[in-house]
């Protein structure tokens, strides 16, 4: 990281309390900004409060929230801001933490937010390609399902979007759903079912692994995606392996980051 220099990049994420995810997700998209980099200092914020404070009780681990972040980076002499949010959607989160960043212009010649992983068709085609070359090995009767978060904010559609895209690019076993929006567990069943696969493969299409990962997706309650999957009769294996694990997936962050700051 360049001490000297007034620009800055501020990776912006959710943020999650499973400290491998962690390391494994955040960390890397983060380090491999700072690779892409070297002429920019690297900052980071959260935006779960909730998760920020669960850390700091139990871990003693510290993570700015992003006003904070805005805060150190007046102290520290920065001058201009490029803002790379790790979220999936352009929705409510990502809403509220442009608010923020933006009540500090006055305090910074430029800010500049580059875009979350899916907001064009050619975003999408890339996670496609990113999540095909994860799970390449898929045979033929196999299915693999994606847990996405879900969202009350109209941007959700982008999940039945991408559903439908990856059937469409030749990938019939590949199916979408959300946690807390549609499509949902139930449409997935009737969906997967109507394909009889001969096996599930099921993994987060989020950039953690973390609750809903472990819980909603792969727990042991009836209500979770692993249980509702065998109890229709298939065999399940859950792969707890964030987004920001995925190669492809880092390279499109960097892409976005690199697009802010070129817009500057």
């Amino acid at each position: 990281m360049n001490q000297q220099t007034d620009k800055a990049i501020l990776v912006v994420s959710f943020g999650t309390s499973y400290e491998a995810s962690r390391k494994a997700t955040i960390e890397k998209i983060e380090q491999d900004i700072a690779d892409a980099f070297g002429d920019h200092r690297i900052y980071r914020a959260w935006t779960s409060k909730m998760i920020i404070s669960v850390l700091k009780k139990r871990d003693n681990y510290i993570v700015p929230t992003v006003k904070e972040a805005m805060e150190q980076m007046i102290a520290d002499g920065i001058r201009e801001v490029a803002v790379q949010p790790t979220h999936i959607l352009d929705g409510i989160e990502n809403h509220v933490m442009k608010e923020e960043v933006l009540s500090y212009k006055e305090s910074f010649d430029k800010i500049v937010f580059g875009t979350p992983l899916l907001t064009s068709p050619e975003d999408e085609q890339k996670a496609i390609e990113a999540v095909n070359s994860e799970f390449s090995d898929l045979k033929d009767p196999e299915a693999l399902v994606l847990m996405g978060h879900g969202t009350t904010h109209q941007v959700n559609v982008v999940y039945a979007g991408l559903d439908k895209k990856f059937k469409t690019s030749g990938h019939s076993n590949v199916f979408i759903g959300t946690v807390e929006a549609e499509p949902t567990i139930q449409d997935l069943v009737r969906e997967v079912s109507a394909f009889q696969p001969s096996k599930i493969y099921m993994t987060p299409f989020m950039i953690v692994a973390g609750d809903h990962a472990h819980n909603d997706m792969a727990g042991d309650s009836p209500d979770s995606w692993v249980c509702q999957f065998k109890e229709a009769g298939f065999e399940v294996c859950p792969v707890l392996k964030g987004l920001g694990e995925y190669p492809g997936i880092r390279a499109m962050f960097v892409e976005h980051a690199r697009e802010a700051i070129a817009s500057m």
